[in-house]
């Protein structure tokens, strides 16, 4: 399977500027190449420490010029905060810079927070999500945009640079669904569909299977493999690996609690978020400890050994899949990061990469 790495951005530390932190990740991203990853993705976060990149097309384009067979990834633009026709521009701006090697991801966005700073109504983000993806694939593959909906009236206009002749955008094209109400939009565009682990497989799997099943009934064939992201570390010693990943990704689930207010009451208030609150009522319910226990738990630590043994029961359950692992979050000292990317890149990649799941490059 074809294996990447997240950047995040994550400025948890009480010692580093920004600067410094952003200036590492990004050098995380040129990293990724040299320790023989497929794929290299940054989110698409603002206004927190909780994941500094404000422009992940911008980021791409860095890497583009640093790298040379890399796939690049966003993980996601969040549509509702760009403009469609900007984002068709950029994309094909960058895959001819990079040769097509851009892997384009989708997404709603879920921090309240950043809708209040883009003063964009949170309950519209499922139907600007909905329209402009649309505009954003039919772009992409015809080099027009237009559209006569509501939230983007836009006369039709040609991109240029238009898209590669000799190139398809097919297998390249991804689509963030983190609850069951974003499972039947994906599926509709046509696109793979990406999330983060949040909880064990076995539950995973169910939305992967109905997501599969409606995909085919649209489309009348089945998907690309889903792209599965974890917060990892990897180290020789299986203690330490455990103590290390216990602290840290403990950490970052606090940061995910703080920068999406998952302890507040406003999900079900909230149009198209409404499932949320049933997640937050569960944290609540359990405890903020217990809660953190199990997402450590549901992403993947350990020895390479044992991380290979951990995505091999998850292909049993689940399927075909391709795997994303974020190294950089909540202060994790550098040296620990690239030391465990680094063992990563060594040891598990080569075993993932005799399991089947591939993307396209797109040449």
């Amino acid at each position: 399977m074809d294996v990447g790495v997240l950047l995040v951005f994550q400025n948890w530390f009480e010692d580093m500027s920004d600067e410094e932190v952003f200036t590492r990740d990004l050098n995380l991203g040129v990293l990724a190449e040299e320790y023989g990853f497929d794929s290299v993705w940054s989110a698409e976060h603002h206004f927190d420490d909780y994941s500094m990149c404000p422009d992940n097309l911008q980021i791409m384009s860095y890497l583009a010029a640093r790298t040379s067979r890399i796939k690049l990834g966003t993980g996601a633009v969040i549509l509702p905060w760009n403009d469609p026709l900007r984002v068709v521009e950029k994309a094909i701006m960058l895959d001819h810079m990079s040769q097509g090697r851009v892997l384009l991801g989708m997404g709603r966005g879920l921090a309240k927070m950043e809708y209040e700073g883009f003063h964009t109504d949170m309950n519209q983000a499922r139907e600007r999500f909905d329209e402009a993806a649309a505009m954003v694939i039919r772009g992409l593959n015809d080099g027009f945009v237009q559209n006569d909906g509501p939230l983007y009236p836009q006369p039709r206009v040609a991109v240029r640079p238009g898209p590669g002749s000799s190139r398809t955008w097919d297998g390249r094209l991804f689509g963030v669904a983190m609850s069951p109400d974003s499972i039947p939009p994906i599926a509709d565009l046509g696109v793979q569909l990406m999330t983060f682990m949040q909880y064990d497989i076995e539950t995973h799997a169910e939305a992967l299977t109905r997501w599969r099943d409606l995909h085919l009934e649209k489309h009348g064939r089945l998907p690309g493999p889903p792209l599965l992201q974890d917060f990892t570390y990897c180290h020789e010693d299986e203690e330490e690996a455990r103590r290390v990943a216990q602290e840290y990704i403990s950490k970052y689930f606090l940061s995910v609690i703080k920068h999406y207010d998952f302890a507040g009451k406003h999900w079900r208030e909230t149009k198209g978020y409404e499932a949320y609150q049933a997640g937050a009522d569960m944290i609540r319910e359990a405890g903020m400890e217990t809660a953190a226990a199990a997402y450590v738990e549901a992403n993947v630590y350990g020895t390479p050994e044992q991380i290979v043994e951990k995505y091999a029961h998850r292909r049993e359950v689940a399927g075909d899949f391709l795997a994303n692992a974020a190294f950089s979050y909540a202060g994790l000292p550098y040296d620990k990061v690239e030391a465990s990317m680094k063992l990563f890149g060594e040891k598990v990649v080569p075993e993932l990469h005799k399991m089947k799941a591939k993307t396209p490059v797109g040449v």
